[in-house]
């Protein structure tokens, strides 16, 4: 979820009270705030929000069902995750792949945060920042490639 998203806060409520639930239900419920952990929402390559995922014995599905309380709760007693496909191996949050994917978020996140300070901080102009990335680029590129 995120703070900002107009539906992660309308399913809060619900979400609070399935966790609530989780101990009669024998499960764990857990809530990212993709803003402060941008590397799972690489991870889990989470591309809408807010994303529901069940995970058993390292197997991971995403819920794709309705978002009430009873439909949450049905999902897990009366175990119709079993009828959901898995998550395909390349796309498992645990593979090679999705490392590498959150990587990118977590780089990303990471030039965000040096651009903020190069533009906010010291007050240089947003297209001479453009012009210090693309240098950037250029010489790691170059550097590479020898």
């Amino acid at each position: 979820y995120a703070p900002w998203c107009p539906a992660c806060r309308q399913i809060e409520l619900i979400w609070e009270s399935f966790a609530k639930e989780s101990e009669r239900l024998d499960i764990t419920v857990g809530k990212v705030d993709i803003t402060q952990e941008p590397g799972l929402s690489g991870r889990f390559f989470v591309t809408t929000l807010p994303t529901i995922y069940h995970a058993n014995d390292g197997v991971f599905r995403r819920y794709r069902g309705s978002r009430t309380l009873e439909d949450l709760q049905g999902y897990v007693l009366e175990r119709k995750w079993q009828a959901v496909e898995p998550v395909a191996g390349w796309k498992s949050p645990s593979s090679i792949m999705m490392h590498g994917m959150a990587g990118l978020f977590y780089l990303s996140g990471w030039i965000r945060q040096i651009h903020t300070y190069l533009t906010d901080t010291l007050g240089i102009n947003v297209w001479i920042s453009y012009a210090i990335f693309m240098l950037a680029t250029l010489l790691i590129g170059l550097f590479l490639g020898l």
